[in-house]
């Protein structure tokens, strides 16, 4: 309880510290606006305990679409600490209290998943990628219980293929994000839900009880970049992509788990 307590506060007085930095560097778009956001993620990660594992070695090519599985908002934090990058995410996060406009902060770009509005979402993107922006997408479409990755959503990857063909230079990185160890042991299907948030879950209490552990390590696996131009359509794309992820999410959770 006491642990808790004092990650929560420490988390809460450094994030209200840094939302005016944030805000001004907004204000006046500086350039400090995309790299700021990295520097309070790594703090936040000292805060909470989190220990980051990176395999492999983020694109330096601008722009760039991360595809990552997901199974937690801490994936954010995680992510979010190794590169400036705006996040994609759901149009209802923008609502949510407190972590909906943190999301603004970092100039999170919100879309509307349903088939009637595809269009626009990719017109978001593309004008984000046309500003030489870093993407992740998660290409799920919500979070898993961190086991297993969820089949990928196509409809956005028809923006990766739109771009290439518009004579654009895209390359497309497919990441692998997993809770490896829980306490400074190695973390099983039942251990790995304290970090993955999923399902009916309510955030409040899941964040409550992840600032009791006393450590948490994730791992960050950066695959070979793809060139969306090579592949027929955003069918074969996708799954391109998708068996690269759950692949390596399959064969790393095994190989950690047998020490």
């Amino acid at each position: 309880m006491l642990r808790a307590s004092i990650k929560t506060f420490m988390y809460l007085a450094y994030t209200f510290l840094c939302i005016p930095i944030q805000l001004f560097f907004l204000f006046f778009n500086l350039p400090q606006q995309k790299t700021f956001p990295v520097w309070y993620h790594r703090i936040c990660l000292k805060i909470m305990d989190i220990n980051v594992e990176v395999v492999g070695t983020p694109t330096s090519h601008v722009p760039c679409i991360f595809c990552s599985n997901h199974s937690s908002y801490l994936d954010i934090v995680v992510l979010g600490s190794l590169m400036p990058i705006a996040f994609v995410a759901k149009k209802d996060v923008a609502a949510w209290p407190f972590f909906g406009f943190l999301a603004k902060l970092q100039s999170t770009v919100f879309i509307d998943r349903t088939p009637q509005k595809v269009r626009d979402a990719q017109n978001s993107l593309s004008y984000r990628l046309q500003k030489k922006e870093n993407l992740v997408l998660f290409p799920e479409g919500t979070s898993s219980d961190g086991v297993r990755v969820l089949p990928f959503k196509r409809p956005l990857f028809q923006i990766m293929i739109d771009e290439t063909k518009s004579n654009r230079d895209l390359f497309v990185q497919p990441i692998t994000v997993y809770c490896s160890a829980i306490n400074h042991f190695p973390a099983d299907r039942a251990s790995r839900q304290l970090y993955a948030w999923f399902g009916d879950m309510d955030l409040v209490p899941h964040l409550w009880s992840f600032m009791k552990l006393h450590q948490c390590t994730v791992r960050v696996i950066f695959h070979d970049t793809l060139n969306p131009a090579l592949y027929n359509d955003r069918k074969e794309f996708s799954s391109a992509i998708e068996k690269i992820v759950a692949n390596s999410l399959a064969q790393d959770t095994l190989t950690s788990a047998n020490g």
